[in-house]
């Protein structure tokens, strides 16, 4: 599907009814707005490399480093946004596809800061594809939807029966520290993720969709007070999903807890997913790094390197 074609379907969104007036500045998807990035991994003479690169500003990525000691053989390729953040009226699209065998950490340079705005809105469209025997880390920072911000985000992944994608959501509640009204002071923030197997079987699609003024979201099935979360998606092939179950440790102590996480199984046999609650950013990144280094064992019979990616 086109670009054009996928922003149009987007447009076209419930949620973004209220948000179609242009911007007075530079109307939406113009020249300089649309961001594109397109990585494509495979296996060369034994070694999984960026062998596919195309990018439009302000989307960025340099090239491919192997820095990961626990993992040396990983490429890392770490998405930098030259525009200071995400405005009103951009229009983002990242494509990334890891070949048969090949594997990538795909991150990004900071935290994705979605700006106040005052007219139309921004939105993303991903895909992501594994092929067989393919392994995927993609694990933006977090997101951080400043006060009157509108975004919406579509995900669309395939991946083969026995390969390995960890995929991950992290979202703060706002600049909480900056102004009071800035927790939870967007307009609108919604994200779909849907997963497919490559011969079109639809294994599960998620939506989260947050609207000024809801007031579910402390509820305590919900953020209950918290102002970070996550959502992690680890699809694998079954045997490796029970193994990562096994291990991890679901923290659910309410009394004093700066964080709470625990693991569900995804449908159709697709693998596992995280949800994380917790005080501040950090609080949310160690329960990633737990799950996310239990992943990376079970799957790729390595383990993470000491410290954190995200910095």
């Amino acid at each position: 599907m086109a670009l054009h074609e996928r922003l149009g379907r987007m447009d076209q969104a419930r949620e973004l009814r209220s948000f179609q007036t242009q911007p007075l500045q530079m109307r939406a998807a113009a020249p300089g707005k649309v961001g594109v990035l397109r990585l494509g991994f495979s296996m060369r003479d034994g070694r999984s490399v960026l062998h596919d690169l195309y990018r439009v500003a302000p989307l960025l990525v340099q090239q491919a480093l192997y820095w990961d000691e626990a993992m040396p053989e990983l490429p890392v390729c770490p998405i930098i946004s030259i525009g200071g953040g995400i405005l009103q009226g951009d229009r983002y699209k990242i494509d990334i596809s890891i070949g048969e065998g090949a594997c990538a950490h795909v991150t990004t340079q900071s935290a994705n800061r979605i700006h106040r705005m005052d007219a139309n809105y921004a939105s993303q469209h991903q895909t992501v594809i594994l092929q067989a025997g393919a392994y995927l880390e993609y694990l933006p920072d977090f997101t951080i939807p400043y006060r009157d911000s509108r975004f919406i985000s579509e995900t669309d992944i395939v991946v083969a029966e026995d390969a390995t994608l960890l995929y991950g959501e992290m979202v703060l509640a706002g600049r909480k520290h900056h102004h009071a009204e800035e927790r939870f002071g967007l307009d609108m923030f919604s994200t779909t993720v849907t997963v497919r197997r490559p011969d079109g079987r639809k294994l599960f699609s998620e939506k989260i969709l947050i609207e000024k003024g809801d007031p579910t979201i402390d509820f305590a099935a919900v953020m209950r007070g918290f102002d970070a979360f996550a959502n992690i998606i680890c699809v694998t092939p079954p045997e490796i999903a029970a193994r990562i179950k096994e291990r991890f440790e679901t923290n659910f102590s309410p009394e004093a807890a700066r964080a709470l996480s625990g693991v569900s199984r995804l449908p159709n046999g697709a693998g596992l997913m995280l949800r994380a609650v917790g005080i501040e950013s950090y609080d949310v990144r160690g329960e990633v790094r737990r799950f996310w280094r239990v992943v990376r064992e079970e799957a790729r019979s390595r383990t993470l390197p000491p410290g954190y990616y995200w910095r």
